[in-house]
C-alpha cells in the first residue's frame, strides 16, 4: 500500500493537516484541496488512488463532488470516503446515492481511518489489476479481429466464446503468395521467416483496415472473411477493396525491399460469397472462430486458380457488386472438387464514387 496517493479534501485547514500527517506517517503520498472545485482540479492532475472527502464545504459540497467523479468514466472507480460530522441516516443515504464507498465520522479514530483506507485501497488494487489484464486481453484479441469486434465479443462472451455456429452470409477471401516455395528453397530459414512475417504483417493490416475478420495463416496464405461476427451492408465491397489494396501493397513492398530478390513472388487472391456456418470450432480449451462450408471451398479453389497478381471472384460475389466492380469475365472453369464449371470474373478495379 505504500506509495499510494490519497487526496484529502476539507475546507478546514487544521483537519487537512491532521489527516495528511496520519497518512504520511503510514507511508502514503498525500495531495490536498481546500474546496470542492479545487478537489476536481487536483483529481485531474494528481491521479489519486483514494479520496477522503469532507461533506459540508462552501461552493461545491462533498455530495456534488462525489457525484461528478462517479459519473465520469475516468474517475468512477476511485474510492471515496466521506469524512463528516453529519450523523443523520438521511445524510449517509444521500452520500450513498452520490456514489460514496465508505464513511468516517468526525472526530475520527486513527486506527479506524487506517483500516478503512487499507481496505478500500486493497479493493482498488484488485480492480486496477483486473483492468490491466482486460487491457492485455483486448490487445491480444485485436491481433485477430478489429477493435469493434473485440468489444462486441467482450460485451457478450457467453454468445461469442462458446462452441457452436450459426448460418451466415459471408464473403471469404484467400490470398496466397505464389512462388514462395521456390523462394524458400533458395534462401536461409531466417530470411524466409523474416520476409513472410513482414508480408503477413502488411496484408493483415489491410484486412483489419477494411473491417474484415482474420481467420488464419495457412502456410504462405492468409484467410479472412466479411459478414461475421458483425455484418454490414457493404461487406462484399469491403472484401473487394481488401483484395485490390493487398495487391497494391504487395507491389509496393517488392519495390521497397528490392525487386530483384522478390521478383518471383506475387499474390493470387480468390473471393466467394455465400452461406456458411460461422462459429467456434474445436474444444472447450482450444477453439478457432472460423467459417465452414462450400462457400469457403470455392473461395480457396479460386485462389488456387488465380495467376500472379490476379484477383478472381465468383459469380455470387460479382452479382452483389456488379454496378461497382470493374471485371473481366473468364471462360467458366471446372474447379477441383466441383461437378460443373462455374462462372469466374477477374477483378480489375472498382468504380470511383
Amino acid at each position: 500500500m505504500e506509495g499510494r496517493k490519497i487526496l484529502v479534501v476539507d475546507d478546514n485547514v487544521d483537519n487537512v493537516k491532521l489527516l495528511a500527517a496520519h497518512l504520511r506517517l503510514a507511508g502514503y503520498q498525500v495531495a490536498t484541496a481546500l474546496s470542492g472545485e479545487e478537489a476536481l482540479q487536483k483529481v485531474e492532475t494528481e491521479f489519486p488512488d483514494l479520496i477522503l472527502l469532507d461533506v459540508v464545504m462552501p461552493g461545491l459540497n462533498g455530495y456534488q463532488v462525489c457525484s461528478r467523479l462517479k459519473e465520469d468514466k475516468a474517475t468512477q472507480f476511485i474510492p471515496i470516503v466521506m469524512v463528516t460530522a453529519l450523523q443523520e441516516k438521511e445524510d449517509r443515504l444521500k452520500g450513498l446515492e452520490a456514489g460514496a464507498d465508505d464513511f468516517l465520522s468526525k472526530p475520527f479514530d486513527e486506527h479506524e481511518l487506517m483500516a478503512r483506507v487499507k481496505s478500500l485501497l486493497r479493493i482498488k488494487g484488485l480492480h486496477d489489476e483486473l483492468e490491466q489484464k482486460n487491457e492485455l486481453l483486448f490487445k491480444i484479441m485485436n491481433r485477430y479481429v478489429t477493435e469493434e469486434v473485440s468489444t462486441l465479443i467482450l460485451d457478450d462472451p457467453d454468445k461469442y466464446l462458446k462452441l457452436g455456429g450459426e448460418s451466415r452470409i459471408v464473403t471469404v477471401l484467400f490470398a496466397d503468395i505464389t512462388g514462395f516455395t521456390e523462394f524458400a528453397e533458395t534462401h536461409s530459414a531466417k530470411r524466409v521467416v523474416e520476409v513472410l512475417n513482414r508480408l503477413f504483417s502488411e496484408l493483415t493490416r489491410v484486412i483489419f483496415q477494411h473491417k474484415g475478420t482474420f481467420d488464419k495463416y495457412i502456410g504462405d496464405a492468409v484467410m479472412a472473411f466479411y459478414g461475421a461476427p458483425v455484418s454490414y451492408e457493404d461487406d462484399v465491397i469491403r472484401a473487394l477493396q481488401t483484395a485490390l489494396e493487398m495487391q497494391q501493397v504487395f507491389g509496393q513492398m517488392k519495390e521497397k525491399w528490392g525487386h530483384e530478390e522478390l521478383a518471383s513472388l506475387a499474390l493470387g487472391i480468390g473471393l466467394n460469397t455465400g452461406e456458411a456456418v460461422v462459429g467456434n470450432i474445436g474444444s472447450e480449451k482450444v477453439m478457432d472462430y472460423t467459417v465452414i462450408g462450400d462457400t469457403v471451398n470455392v473461395a480457396k479453389r479460386l485462389q488456387e486458380t488465380a495467376g500472379p497478381d490476379q484477383v478472381l471472384i465468383s459469380q455470387p460475389t460479382y452479382l452483389q457488386v456488379k454496378d461497382q466492380a470493374i471485371v473481366k469475365e473468364i471462360h467458366p472453369r471446372l474447379l477441383r472438387g466441383k461437378l460443373e464449371p462455374i462462372a469466374i470474373y477477374e477483378l480489375q478495379g472498382l468504380v470511383q464514387g
